[in-house]
Formats: structure tokens, sequence, C-alpha cells
């Protein structure tokens, strides 16, 4: 009885062990001693992207669209009332930005848009366009490339295009499904800016001053951590346990009945 005492109590200790390290290998984006590449000083949030080289621009005239991409939709699309708008006819089309930070458009040429926000390189072209070709034309123009990646405790992670100026942290969270049961509201973690030396934004989603956080505005590149919470880690540990020490508990079951009945 002694023996079996005494394995049991082993396999137990080792069983501990095992669970509580294991989580470990799960967790993302964590800050570490002796690892300074990562700064938590808050930056002054950039409310408004400026266009770079290689950006793709998106550009339509709402006024006459076949001035800029030079088929008007066809009847069979317009009639369809299909959610797709009868596709790139109606979207727009696509332009990318050189390296020379400037945009070929149709009659116009060549356009500088580099170091523009969405809203400035939509009236600098409008305004050429009045004035070598169109009366009251009205540009629309969207920046389709940039995106944000969001991962974790989120029902749908991914990576998700970021189109409309100033898109909170809460809008994408809603876009994603929203948060799991075993997600960390107090814990967002926002991973900012250069990523050989990032910025890491802390949000806690269960203060509702979180709602006016500048920081909360989302950037091209942005990374979006949502952590597990304390619950759902002990309870991943007490599973981990479980599965862990059930073959155990079999093994030591079956030595005990050899054990007795070899006594007999």
């Amino acid at each position: 009885m002694r023996v079996f005492i005494f394995v049991f109590l082993t396999f137990s200790l080792l069983s501990v062990l095992t669970s509580c390290s294991y989580k470990q290998d799960q967790l993302l984006f964590q800050e570490k001693q002796g690892f300074d590449s990562i700064s938590t000083t808050t930056p002054t949030p950039m409310l408004h992207y400026h266009i770079q080289p290689q950006d793709i621009l998106q550009i339509r005239n709402l006024q006459n669209i076949s001035y800029i991409i030079g088929d008007a939709p066809s009847a069979t699309a317009s009639s369809s009332g299909s959610a797709s708008g009868g596709g790139s006819s109606l979207q727009g089309q696509d332009f990318q930005v050189e390296e020379d930070g400037s945009v070929a458009l149709p009659v116009i040429g060549r356009v500088q848009v580099a170091g523009l926000t969405r809203q400035e390189a939509a009236n600098k072209v409008e305004e050429l366009y009045k004035k070598s070709l169109l009366k009251d034309p009205i540009i629309e123009l969207k920046i389709v490339n940039l995106k944000i990646t969001i991962l974790g405790e989120i029902k749908t992670p991914g990576n998700y295009q970021l189109i409309k100026d100033k898109t909170t942290l809460i809008e994408l969270i809603g876009e994603a499904g929203g948060l799991t049961d075993k997600a960390n509201e107090t814990n967002v973690e926002i991973i900012r800016g250069d990523p050989a030396h990032p910025n890491v934004i802390r949000i806690d989603l269960s203060n509702i001053k979180s709602l006016s956080n500048p920081n909360g505005i989302l950037q091209n590149g942005d990374i979006i951590y949502v952590a597990q919470n304390k619950r759902a880690i002990q309870s991943d540990k007490i599973s981990t346990f479980s599965t862990i020490i059930q073959p155990a508990l079999i093994i030591l079951n079956t030595f005990l009945i050899i054990f007795t009945l070899a006594r007999h």
C-alpha cells in the first residue's frame, strides 16, 4: 500500500507541473525582461492616414462613372439588384501610387498624391477633373490596401480591410463577431508602429472611458491581440490536468488490482 501511495503522489506532482507550464506556449506578444524592443509609451494617435507609394486607390466619379473607369454599368448588372453592385463598374477602378508618389489617371495624367489624406487627395483629383473635363464632378476615393490583423479570443480572427476613416477598435471587434467567452476584456493590446520597435497600447474595454480613448482609432498595420481571462486559463489547466491524470489513474488502478490478487 505504501508503494501505491508513493507512486500515486509522484504521478500527481508530475501532472501538476506539466499542466502549469502547458499554457505558456500559447501566449502571444508577451513583454519579457531583457527584451527592450517593445515600448509601452503612449504615442500620439494619427487620426488620418497619409497616402504612400504602393498604396492602391479606388476612384470613381459619382456624377458620371464612365469618365473614370471607361465603361458604364451594364443593363444586366443594373437590373439584377445584386449585392455586388454590378462588379467593378460600380465600385470604381483601382490605381496604384507609384514610387514617386504620383498616380496616373485617365485624361488628367499623373497626379501627386503621396503625403495627402484620403479626403485631400479626393479634393485634388476633383479639382483637376473640374478644370480640364467635367462639370461639378463628385469624386469618391478609397484606399483599399490598408488592413488590420486581429488575433486571440475573438470569434472571427483574421485580416480586415481598413476602408473607413477613423475606424475604432470597438467597430472592428463588432465586425469580427465580438469577443469569445474566454476573452479578457480588461487586456486588449494594440501593437502599432515599426515592427522592430512597436508601441504596445493596452485598452481596458470594461471601462467606459475606453470608448473615447484616441488610441482606439485604428491605423494601417495595427495588430490587435485579445488575451484569455484568468478563468479560462484556469479551466484549461484543470482540463489538461484531467487529461494527463486519467491514464495515470487507470495504470495505478490496474497495478493495485494485480497487487491485491498477488497477495491472495
